[in-house]
Parts: structure tokens; sequence; C-alpha cells
């Protein structure tokens, strides 16, 4: 896939830049909260977040598509698109635990290029695009190797609130490896990009949670693909399985129902 042009990994930090100050700014005050149809919270804060995102991308780059949580698609054929969840963990968020963050992420032709994700509490950003590998507060990430299961440490993140459909499958998962990460968040993908676990095997994600975490992953060497073993696209179904290692992805995958 062509590198994606380095100006828009310009334009990812400074989207992250918006975003995160304002989350930072809201996280320890009051919070209206609202119900979606699907019986999922959103925020006033989700809402600023993201109006704020559509339109900084507005002003940077006026032809260009976008592809959002709460408000939908702007465009959404156009040559680039940028895809946000501007508050990734309303749950998280509304609770005070810093668990929330940011996602976004840039398609080109309909392929992911680029993942920015961050926790603006603790100013952790993941950062991963195609011809720049993944980073890690700027410093260059590299998931690790790890060839079985048996060996692995392993997250089911969204276990209860994304995948428990998948209790039967998930479980025998967790039960052969060698450890596992319990935390539903989107951070574990950008601990399995710096190499500190192996795997996440996952259903019930959106557009919007998988885009910036897949290219993070690949960008820094690892595999993303749905449990069919197909690579993520903008229309890809729910599921998600990521590796450090493709000899662990390959026997995971094997595992897991098409």
């Amino acid at each position: 896939m062509p590198a994606c042009p380095p100006e828009f990994v310009t334009s990812a930090q400074n989207l992250g830049d918006v975003a995160c100050d304002l989350l930072r700014r809201f996280a320890r005050g009051p919070v209206t909260v609202d119900t979606k149809g699907d019986g999922s919270p959103v925020t006033d804060v989700d809402r600023t977040v993201e109006t704020a995102l559509r339109e900084a991308i507005r002003r940077a780059h006026p032809t260009h598509g976008v592809i959002g949580e709460e408000f939908g698609s702007d465009r959404a054929d156009a040559e680039f698109v940028w895809i946000v969840d501007p508050l990734d963990g309303t749950r998280e968020f509304i609770q005070g635990l810093p668990l929330f963050g940011t996602l976004i992420a840039l398609a080109h032709e309909g392929k992911i290029v680029l993942g920015l994700a961050e926790q603006p509490l603790t100013r952790d950003r993941f950062v991963g695009a195609e011809g720049f590998g993944s980073t890690w507060n700027g410093s260059a990430i590299s998931v690790r190797p790890c060839a079985a299961l048996a060996e692995a440490v392993v997250s089911t993140t969204g276990y209860d609130s994304f995948a428990a459909h998948r209790y039967d499958v998930l479980r025998p998962l967790r039960q052969a490896s060698r450890g596992v990460v319990n935390g539903d968040t989107w951070m574990v993908f950008g601990l399995l990009a710096a190499g500190r676990l192996d795997a996440i095997a996952s259903d019930g994600f959106y557009l919007h949670d998988y885009a910036a975490l897949d290219a993070i992953v690949r960008n820094a060497g690892g595999v993303v693909t749905d449990w069919a073993g197909h690579r993520l696209t903008l229309t890809s179904d729910r599921s998600i399985l990521a590796a450090g290692d493709a000899r662990l992805h390959a026997e995971m995958l094997a595992k897991l129902p098409r």
C-alpha cells in the first residue's frame, strides 16, 4: 500500500490535540448523559468533540470526507475519508475511569492508511501510518514474536460489553493462553503494537472502533483481520482478531468460527 502522505500524519496529530484538549477540559466536570437507540450512552462531550473534529477537518481538508460515530457520514465517497470516534469508552468517561480515549483514522480509496489513539489524561498517544511505522508518544514501537497460544498473553477486550454472545468461543482461547489481560479499553491494541501482549480477539466493533487500531497494530508489524481472515475494510463485519505474530494469528483463527 502506498505511504500515507506525511502532511496527513501531521493533520492527525493536530486533530488529536483538538480532541484531547477538550476531553481533558470536560473529564472532571458534570456530564449530560442520554441513551441511544441501541441502549448505549452518549454525552454532550461526545457531540462537542466530534463537532470540533469535523470543523477542524473541514478547515484543513475541505475535499475530504468524514465518518463519525455521532453524526454519521459526510462525503463518504471522497478519495480521503477521516473516521472519528470522539470519545471511545463513554461509559468509562462517565464513571471517571481513565480508560477512555479518542480514535482518529484516515482511509484512502477505501483502505485504512493512518490511525491515532490517545488517552487524554495520561497523554498516551499511539500513531500508526503506512510507510511510517507506529509510535507510542513519539518513540517507535513494534510487536513481539510469539508463535503459539500456549505462550501468549491475550485479551478478549469487550468480553462483557461487546462480545457477551461469544462467551463459548472466546473462553477456550483465554483458558489456553499463558495469561490474560482484562481491560475493556482500546488501549490494549496500543499495548499489542508495543509488544506488551500478544493477541486480541473480540467482536462487536464498529468502523469507528477498529479503524485507528487496525492501522496502529499493522504498522507495528502485527496482523489484523476479521474472524474469516480478511483484512479489515470500511465495510468489515464486527469481529476482530489481532496478533503480533502471524503464526499465533493463524492458530487462533483456526479456533474461531467463520
